[in-house]
């Protein structure tokens, strides 16, 4: 198209507005372009009109939490759940030294917790993010950049990185029990593509990388979740994976989710064994959706790293590792479900149930853990939520490593200072049927926990709804 200065339209147009008062009798032509002349006057006045005005942002509709990963954040297998922090999305101009599409994002989360055992080395014990009382900590700082997938557009592929700092990063990614070498991956979060193939009517997606895990309710934003300390099945359910992942939908109702990977918390395998896991999503109703997942892995290292001296075997970039002799091969098999309620407009309520049985030798008595959780959200005005939560775990001490029954309940108070800025205060209550939580004095344990915390949220950037 053609751009045609304003200085000119206007010459233009004072040259033909002369030339009609000239003309007593236009003839048909003429008056066709005093008529043409007369359209351009219009659109140059909408034109001067709407750039003297500042430009609203464009209204998007709410898109569900990160409760466990989303759909629309390329992570085919994973279920929405509740948008706790019921955003509005803004709109930001693209930056012009990344491609087309792409949004960065950035979000701090910090808080202070108040433990009333007065713990030694104020450690909160079974807690996943809120780990340290009586004191201000940074729960975690992260950079998302993201390009997602466009198939309905013609755009089949995508790719998506999260980096990540502070508390969280050490929980989720700092175990060498899981990663033989947890020091080169801690900071990347997630790091995958995404590619949609034309299959059938919905197409198959595909990712390959690193990402999030979605076996439980919960995420890893806490923009996106009812409360601010995280359940004990958080904890306990794999963080993250690395391998490959698909998701096929078969029809508006129901979607199959299968991933092959290295283990869980495995960034590097350390055995041959390949996990995978089978799963459904199902949304019977626009208001209810339900995730069913099978995960099979094998979580027994075949080897040791980090060795010195002369029973290092081999050598792996500067790091020295020795076979195990007839490692174990015992499997780990959970059973994960939940589901999530949109109520009303105002009203969530969600519940998920898991059963997670393990053993080390193929041959070896089995270890459980189960139980569930329940949570309701209150979208009191658009700024005031309340949450809620409660929690039991039979634990077999596949997560304690005690064999004891846990319980908790969480009420939490949000209330949104900003669009993008929620201040959140919570009161959680920790109990166990065997005296297992720190106080001040060493060697002396209670049955119960009391901490009360505020945490404050802040992000920005160009991607709209979850994480």
């Amino acid at each position: 198209m053609r751009k045609i200065s304003k200085a000119a339209v206007a010459c233009l147009l004072i040259t033909a507005r002369m030339f009609a008062q000239e003309t007593e009798a236009p003839t048909p032509r003429e008056k066709a372009l005093l008529d043409r002349i007369d359209q351009l006057e219009h659109r140059l006045a909408a034109i001067e009109q709407k750039l003297g005005e500042p430009t609203a942002p464009a209204a998007v509709a709410p898109v569900a939490s990160t409760m466990a990963p989303a759909p629309e954040n390329a992570q085919p297998s994973g279920t929405p759940a509740v948008d706790a922090a019921q955003t509005t999305p803004q709109t930001t101009p693209t930056l012009p030294m990344l491609p087309g599409g792409t949004t960065l994002n950035v979000l701090f989360d910090g808080y202070y917790d108040y433990n009333f055992n007065y713990p030694i080395g104020r450690v909160n014990l079974l807690r996943a993010y809120d780990v340290l009382s009586n004191s201000f900590n940074l729960n975690q700082a992260d950079v998302v950049i993201e390009n997602a997938p466009d198939a309905a557009n013609g755009k089949r592929w995508g790719a998506r990185v999260d980096l990540q700092w502070g508390q969280a990063t050490e929980t989720l990614q700092g175990n060498p029990a899981n990663e033989p070498r947890p020091g080169i991956y801690q900071n990347i979060f997630q790091a995958f593509g995404t590619y949609v193939f034309p299959v059938a009517n919905n197409g198959l997606t595909i990712d390959f990388g690193k990402w999030s895990s979605s076996l439980g309710i919960e995420g890893n934003y806490n923009k996106d979740q009812i409360n601010y300390s995280r359940s004990y099945w958080f904890d306990f359910l794999p963080f993250y994976h690395e391998g490959l992942r698909a998701a096929y939908k078969i029809n508006d109702q129901v979607t199959f989710n299968y991933w092959m990977d290295n283990g869980t918390q495995q960034t590097e395998a350390f055995n041959n064994y390949k996990d995978e896991l089978f799963g459904f999503t199902i949304q019977p109703a626009k208001t209810v959706t339900w995730n069913v997942n099978y995960y099979l892995g094998q979580e027994h290292p075949d080897t040791i790293y980090n060795v010195t001296g002369p029973t290092a075997v081999g050598d792996l970039q500067g790091v020295g590792f020795t076979p195990i002799v007839n490692p174990p091969k015992g499997k780990l098999d959970i059973l994960d479900s939940y589901a999530i309620w949109q109520a009303s407009p105002k009203w969530t309520v969600a519940a998920e149930a898991d059963y997670v049985v393990e053993r080390y030798q193929t041959t070896s008595a089995p270890v459980e853990t189960w139980g569930g959780a329940l949570y309701a959200r209150d979208q009191v005005t658009s700024r005031v939520a309340l949450g809620a939560r409660a929690e039991y775990m039979h634990d077999g001490g596949l997560f304690s490593g005690v064999d004891q029954a846990l319980k908790e309940t969480t009420f939490t108070f949000e209330y949104k200072l900003m669009d993008n800025l929620i201040v959140r205060d919570e009161w959680r209550r920790d109990f166990s049927n065997h005296p297992y939580f720190y106080t001040s004095v060493g060697d002396i344990l209670k049955k119960e926990q009391n901490t009360a915390t505020m945490g404050l949220i802040f992000w920005f950037g160009q991607k709209a709804g979850s994480w």
